[in-house]
């Protein structure tokens, strides 16, 4: 399975770049994976680059509307897709400042909410990194994660 992570705006923030390092290096070994900046514009500009960047894959789109998942939760979301044989390429969206347009959220196959709070697209990044990285060492069944 190829993991695809499509960002609108390339971090700027000192904390955001490291830590998109920082989980970008734990990830190779787990899983194929890369990170895609888009450029920043309108909404309906962002949303339509995410698109069509994204297009063929299984498309996980963050969003404040989307379902909340436990960690392990959400390791088990992906190993179902990945023994399902038939999903290959997974994108995640994560929109700018203004999030995502209607139309992106309906060609979403999920909607994904990090929490009930907000967060700067930057901090988005960094905690979804952690989140793909932790459901690999749950999966492998490695101490990273505790209950």
């Amino acid at each position: 399975m190829n993991l695809r992570i499509f960002a609108i705006g390339k971090p700027k923030l000192a904390f955001a770049k490291s830590g998109v390092e920082e989980y970008a290096g734990r990830l190779r070994p787990w899983t194929s994976f890369s990170v895609e900046y888009l450029r920043s514009g309108t909404r309906e500009n962002e949303s339509a680059a995410l698109l069509e960047r994204s297009a063929g894959m299984l498309r996980i789109a963050l969003d404040e509307r989307g379902e909340q998942l436990t960690s392990r939760a959400l390791a088990g979301r992906i190993s179902s897709w990945e023994q399902s044989g038939t999903v290959k390429n997974i994108a995640i969206l994560i929109g700018g400042a203004d999030g995502h347009t209607e139309e992106l959220r309906h060609a979403a196959d999920w909607l994904w909410a990090l929490s009930k709070l907000t967060f700067q697209h930057e901090m988005a990044l960094v905690i979804v990194l952690e989140q793909v990285y932790r459901t690999f060492t749950i999966k492998a069944g490695t101490p990273y994660h505790r209950d």
